[in-house]
């Protein structure tokens, strides 16, 4: 199964690669798409409504300011959608956020982090893992070296302070 990554604008894609680093660093399948939930309203909607059919197990979307996209996505599939906000120069992302978190019962999003590409892709992977054993071992692996990297910096902090 592959994640389906969507960004609304071009100037997403920041944000979006650290989703696409994480990903390929855990050696999951990806696909990356810009659509816009009002630009290109009926080519978001198709692509959410034939997800599951084309082979996703997951979609994540970035949007910022209105940051509807992750809301259309999830209107029109029963896959598990993560929107990430964007942050933007008006608001620094509150727009999005709200716009991301603040879903009607029954269309749910689960939302991170404004800019929080990275732990989009590690929820994603989460979810996938769920039915993956060996992405449910890559995550676990990378748990611990994420802990040994902060003993590491500590014992070398501790060090420094002596």
């Amino acid at each position: 199964m592959k994640i389906g990554i969507v960004m609304g604008s071009d100037s997403d894609m920041p944000v979006v690669k650290k989703a696409t680093d994480t990903l390929e660093n855990l050696g999951i399948s990806y696909e990356v798409r810009i659509l816009s939930a009002h630009r290109t309203p009926d080519e978001a909607k198709a692509f959410a409504a034939n997800a599951e059919s084309n082979g996703f197990g997951v979609l994540i979307a970035a949007a910022g300011m209105a940051a509807h996209l992750a809301g259309a996505l999830a209107a029109n599939t029963v896959l598990p959608v993560i929107g990430i906000p964007c942050a933007s120069a008006h608001f620094d992302g509150m727009d999005a956020l709200l716009s991301t978190v603040q879903m009607p019962s029954g269309i749910p999003v689960a939302t991170v982090a404004v800019d929080g590409g990275a732990n989009a892709a590690l929820l994603a992977a989460q979810i996938l893992a769920l039915s993956d054993k060996d992405i449910s071992e890559k995550l676990k692996a990378k748990r611990i070296a994420d802990r040994e990297a902060v003993i590491k910096k500590d014992k070398a902090l501790q060090e420094e302070l002596k």
